[in-house]
């Protein structure tokens, strides 16, 4: 929180200056035109023209930091967040001054400079709060690039990894594998849901946690000091909490990758291993490996292709890049879901007695969260000849199975459970994918099987184990656009997470 207040303050000091600047510049440009192209030899017009810039001041600093506040200067609003940052700025400076001379009628006493000088300052701040916002974005590159040059470390022992979002659905089924097997494991994550997920291994020798948004380039590279292996799992996942805000799904899932696969490759970094996913396919009667073409019906499937590109572009023979594209994925980790079809239709079969399917027809390849912390496992461990620059579909060919076979499957461990076929769904997802590559390749072979996941799912709710799965906590755009939990984060967080849920209840 400390950091943010001082990044809005130094954000609120530099526009005041700019401001303030402006406005001075405007009254001496037209002092100088009415001393030397107007000739008046009334040298007391400078002193009247200091009093009137003490006086309206305090009047104009203000209002124009309350004006950009509301557009989202300092806290990154919709439009501002935009691509059409530049068209904001340019309609906030606008207000302002049109503000501010609108006072000069209201308030002659306090706000009346002559009008000229209003359109003046309006023409020197304009330009100036445009570049400023530039040479931010520029000076943020500045840093990428001489992270790249000049900090480029001494090589590792191979056995330390740098996991981006490790507190999430896999990350915190990866997190005990890894340890397991003896690596050193930096966790980089917001820690949105609590500590809760990773509390099996928060205290253990080889795990480091900081708590920080990835999108942040300084946390970044602080997290990437002697690693040897990055895996991103970070990001807005499935399609419901993407499509709650486009522009903010490009910065986090895209952008923020392409920054975090930058600093990586400058740190001389062996091994980077990307989660996508199997959505990538959208819709198609065809059994697809990995060299077949992508149809996606999402934006979460487009922010995950363009990574994939924006990742291709940056690998080379130093730098290899490895994608995961992962199943549908079921079952239980640290931070269980239930906003996942398997795991969803599961609970309601419990607790409410009834499968409702929508699209039963549609098919999905299905694979359980630990086989998905398992696949990245068998990445990081492979030779780095063997997985460069490839993309692996992660799953396995016996779990592609329709929704309405899911359903069924469930009332056959369940029978007092009502199975209900509603219909087709606004879901256009239907693919059925091959997951040969990965088995041939890595030997990978899932450990568990559909039915297995659903007598998981089973015994922590019956057990107790998960109290009630209806509960924020389980879904991820639930949480974030819940009153009751999203106040709470408010308190705690400052990344891209809060964000989220500003623009979600602004939307709703």
């Amino acid at each position: 929180m400390k950091v943010l207040n001082r990044e809005i303050l130094v954000r609120v000091l530099a526009d005041a200056v700019l401001l303030s600047a402006s406005y001075a510049l405007a009254l001496l440009t037209r002092l100088f035109v009415v001393f030397y192209v107007e000739k008046s030899q009334d040298i007391s017009l400078v002193q009247g023209y200091v009093d009137i810039y003490l006086r309206s001041l305090p009047i104009l600093l203000p209002l124009g930091i309350a004006v950009f506040a509301l557009f989202g200067f300092y806290t990154k609003g919709r439009a501002y967040a935009s691509r059409y940052k530049v068209l904001v700025v340019v309609q906030a400076v606008t207000l302002s001054f049109l503000l501010f001379g609108f006072l000069g009628f209201l308030l002659p006493q306090h706000v009346n400079p002559p009008r000229s000088v209003v359109f003046i300052a309006w023409a020197f701040a304009l330009p100036l709060i445009i570049l400023a916002r530039l040479w931010s974005d520029f000076w943020k590159r500045l840093a990428i690039a001489e992270v790249i040059t000049y900090e480029r470390p001494k090589a590792n022992s191979g056995k330390n990894v740098l996991v981006i979002g490790g507190a999430g659905y896999i990350g915190s089924a990866l997190l005990p594998k890894l340890l397991e097997r003896g690596y050193k494991v930096r966790l980089l994550d917001l820690l949105l849901y609590g500590k809760e997920p990773i509390q099996g291994v928060i205290n253990h020798p080889h795990l480091e946690i900081i708590q920080a948004d990835f999108r942040q380039v300084d946390k970044v590279v602080e997290a990437m000091q002697g690693m040897d292996t990055v895996v991103h799992l970070g990001g807005l996942v499935g399609d419901p909490a993407c499509a709650v805000d486009e522009n903010l799904t490009i910065e986090i899932n895209l952008m923020a990758t392409r920054m975090i696969a930058e600093v990586a490759k400058g740190f001389g970094i062996s091994k980077f291993i990307f989660a996508s996913t199997c959505s990538v396919y959208g819709a198609s009667d065809q059994i697809l490996d990995e060299r077949s073409s992508l149809n996606p019906v999402s934006l979460y499937a487009r922010s995950k292709i363009a990574s994939e590109r924006v990742l291709a572009m940056l690998a080379d023979e130093q730098f290899a890049v490895v994608n995961l594209r992962f199943g549908t994925i079921y079952g239980l980790s640290g931070r269980t879901r239930f906003d996942l079809v398997v795991n969803l239709l599961t609970a309601k079969a419990v607790v409410d007695g009834k499968i409702t399917v929508f699209g039963g027809d549609q098919w999905r390849p299905f694979v359980h969260v630990d086989d998905a912390a398992l696949a990245v496992l068998k990445v990081i461990e492979a030779p780095v000849e063997l997985v460069r620059n490839q993309i692996f579909n992660v799953g396995s060919n016996e779990q592609n199975m329709t929704l309405g076979q899911v359903g069924e499957l469930i009332q056959r461990i369940i029978p007092s459970a009502e199975l209900i076929d509603s219909g087709r769904d606004g879901d256009r997802r239907n693919y059925r994918v091959d997951f040969s590559k990965i088995r041939k390749t890595l030997d990978f072979e899932p450990q568990w099987t559909v039915e297995q996941g659903i007598r998981q799912v089973i015994g922590a709710l019956q057990s107790g184990k998960v109290a009630d799965y209806r509960d924020p906590i389980y879904s991820n755009v639930r949480y974030l656009t819940e009153e009751a939990a999203s106040e709470i984060i408010k308190q705690y967080y400052t990344g891209w997470e809060r964000e989220l849920i500003e623009r979600a209840h602004s939307t709703n």
